[in-house]
């Protein structure tokens, strides 16, 4: 069995907390294999080599625009998130799945192209970059963490977020390189509903489940 749960417009921290939670729970066996979905208020976060100087806006500059800054344990640098944005975090037993991480991002980069493809954007991925690009612009970003082959963190995916809360920072540590969006690359806007709904299929396919299971919401 595998569940997908809707969080909705959240706060980071909360949704932290109900990714804590899950992994726990999973890695006990107590819980089945979950992915977590989210859309949060303005945060910036920072990975476990995340360098400060890629935050490039001050406290009072950051706080005048109600953006947070909170540090996690995911792997990567800095990044963004907030309204607008898809994030993801998939809860997933690799005892189950071969122990290889380096198939583990594929198949997640995998399913963000498959996803964007969906709304006729030519995406892809970037030899020696993680996350899913356009051009020379990251549509989605990936940071993971994985203890005892159990999963948690995962993605970013730009639906229609303010680009320009992405020049507070470096993103992902990367000078030679912008971002975008499916709002921005589309013909239409689509909305975060739907491009969850197609997230939800791609994901399903990466990861041979054995059926699309509804999403549930708290």
């Amino acid at each position: 069995m595998f569940c997908i749960v809707d969080l909705g417009r959240t706060d980071y921290r909360a949704g932290l907390r109900a990714q804590a939670s899950l992994v726990r729970d999973v890695g006990a066996g107590d819980a089945s294999e979950t992915l977590v979905l989210a859309e949060y208020a303005p945060v910036i976060t920072l990975g476990k080599s995340a360098d400060t100087r890629h935050v490039l806006w001050s406290t009072e500059s950051l706080g005048a625009r109600g953006i947070d800054v909170v540090e996690t344990d995911r792997g990567g640098d800095v990044t963004y998130h907030g309204p607008g944005q898809l994030v993801g975090y998939p809860i997933l037993d690799l005892r189950r799945r071969g122990k290889d991480l380096g198939d583990y991002v594929r198949r997640l980069e995998g399913a963000l192209i498959r996803t964007v493809a969906a709304f006729g954007i030519d995406a892809a991925r970037c030899p020696g970059r993680t996350g899913v690009w356009v051009g020379e612009r990251k549509i989605a970003a990936i940071g993971i963490h994985v203890s005892r082959w159990i999963t948690s963190h995962g993605f970013a995916l730009n639906v229609d977020p303010d680009l320009r809360h992405f020049d507070a920072i470096v993103p992902c540590g990367i000078r030679d390189a912008g971002v975008t969006s499916i709002a921005q690359c589309a013909s239409t806007r689509p909305t975060l509903g739907a491009v969850r709904d197609a997230f939800v299929q791609a994901f399903h396919d990466a990861f041979s489940l054995a059926d699309v299971p509804a999403v549930t919401t708290r």
